[in-house]
């Protein structure tokens, strides 16, 4: 569980990896309670990275822009949009980009700015990383399910590897990477 909670910290911060593969995996692995559990500590791991990313862009904004230029599919480009969503859209803006493949952890450093509290912050990025997290979750457990008369977890295991690596191959064209 422990590996959920550094993974959401992490991917919140500067990774580029999404915690869903661990969940998914747990999802196909062990099942769907123990994956539920890893999606809330997941959520929490995730939910420190942003009040840190969020400290951060309120602290020193060109330098955690600066650094998250380097981080692969994220551009000044994506940065000015997520801009754009929240001053036009406000804390509903953090709901919907990680629904839409945008990094979290932009919205983190762009909130404050935005004059998105950091209580406000903190309530909508709950359902914003966990409706995500528990929805590609359920979605895996239910196809390993449906797949386990057929398949051992030794060949659903690899059909998961190899459906997030055809995610990122994907992920990362569209991005231009």
């Amino acid at each position: 569980m422990y590996v959920a909670g550094l993974w959401g910290f992490a991917e919140a911060t500067l990774f580029f990896l999404v915690p869903d593969i661990w969940l998914t995996a747990i999802a196909v692995r062990r099942g769907l309670k123990p994956a539920l559990i890893a999606c809330l500590v997941a959520l929490a791991g995730a939910l420190v990275g942003g009040m840190a990313m969020y400290g951060w862009g309120a602290s020193d904004p060109e330098a955690a822009r600066a650094t998250l230029n380097w981080i692969p599919a994220i551009d000044m480009t994506l940065m000015d949009q997520v801009r754009a969503a929240l001053d036009e859209d406000g804390a509903s803006a953090i709901m919907l980009g990680p629904l839409q493949g945008i990094p979290y952890k932009i919205y983190a450093i762009e909130a404050s700015r935005a004059g998105i509290g950091l209580a406000i912050f903190m309530a909508i990025s709950i359902p914003a990383r966990l409706l995500r997290f528990l929805l590609v979750t359920i979605i895996a457990w239910s196809i390993s399910a449906a797949l386990t008369q057929h398949a051992g977890t030794r060949v659903r295991t690899g059909l998961l590897a190899a459906a997030w690596c055809a995610f990122y191959a994907a992920y990362f064209t569209i991005m231009g990477i």
